[in-house]
């Protein structure tokens, strides 16, 4: 199973880790791609701070976040896990897994960011601010950018099992599972069920608490039909249909009835 996953808007701080090795990431079919992006990023953080806001769609409060982007080939770094913080990643809580669970997130998460592609969440990584939707005045609009190194990097990192697919619409249009692949992705929409309308915040709660309980259960579904049945298992409310044509991904709605 291999899960992908958002990164989040915040971010812990870099800590006091070797600085960034490049090299050392997952995805070496991406590191052309990466080094770009980083190279442009750090060169326009490092050259005029007022643009750089501008690009990055940064408030005046947040101004202290480019001279982080200029510093990124020095700074420290941390595991991915730990860098990425907010609603999801609170409620996945990685740190409190135990070791096998631990070993599985390992194994089948991949965190999708504008700067790096896609990184497992035990890749070493500083702090940085680079959303999907930056356009880079060098390299354009990033999801553009990665879309032709994803589609030659990703199906290999599929393998042959499902694709559970919980990326907001930003970091989807950056790689998008087509033919095979697609016909065993399952993407989710998380719905309150009084109102049967996403709210962001438990969206990304519940989705984080999916992610959390299929570690935690070791549950291995092969594909989207079988994620449902193991969903349904773990106490999940879940409404599916198979998709009317081959080579399309399964779209789940998962019904919580709180908002919290």
């Amino acid at each position: 199973m291999l899960v992908l996953l958002p990164p989040s808007e915040g971010k812990a701080s870099s800590g006091r880790g070797a600085p960034l090795k490049p090299e050392s990431l997952s995805l070496p079919g991406l590191a052309g791609a990466r080094e770009a992006v980083l190279a442009e990023l750090v060169e326009l953080c490092a050259a005029d701070e007022e643009k750089a806001r501008e690009v990055l769609g940064l408030s005046e409060g947040l101004r202290g976040e480019v001279a982080k982007n200029a510093g990124l080939r020095t700074a420290g770094t941390r595991p991915a896990g730990e860098i990425y913080t907010g609603v999801l990643y609170d409620a996945l809580d990685l740190a409190s897994l135990d070791t096998a669970a631990r070993k599985r997130a390992a194994r089948s998460l991949l965190v999708f960011s504008g700067l790096w592609g896609a990184v497992r969440v035990t890749d070493r990584i500083p702090s940085y601010r680079c959303s999907m939707g930056v356009k880079l005045p060098g390299l354009g609009a990033l999801a553009g950018h990665w879309r032709a190194p994803m589609a030659e990097v990703l199906p290999e990192a599929a393998g042959r099992g499902l694709v559970l697919d919980l990326r907001s619409a930003a970091y989807a249009a950056a790689w998008r599972p087509r033919g095979e692949v697609a016909g065993r992705t399952a993407t989710v929409r998380v719905l309150h069920a009084p109102t049967r309308k996403v709210v962001s915040h438990f969206n990304k709660a519940t989705k984080g608490r999916i992610v959390r309980s299929l570690l935690t259960a070791g549950a291995a579904p092969k594909d989207p039909a079988e994620l449902v049945t193991a969903l349904r298992d773990l106490g999940y409310v879940v409404e599916a249909e198979a998709p009317g044509a081959a080579g399309k991904p399964w779209a789940l709605d998962v019904l919580v009835d709180e908002v919290h």
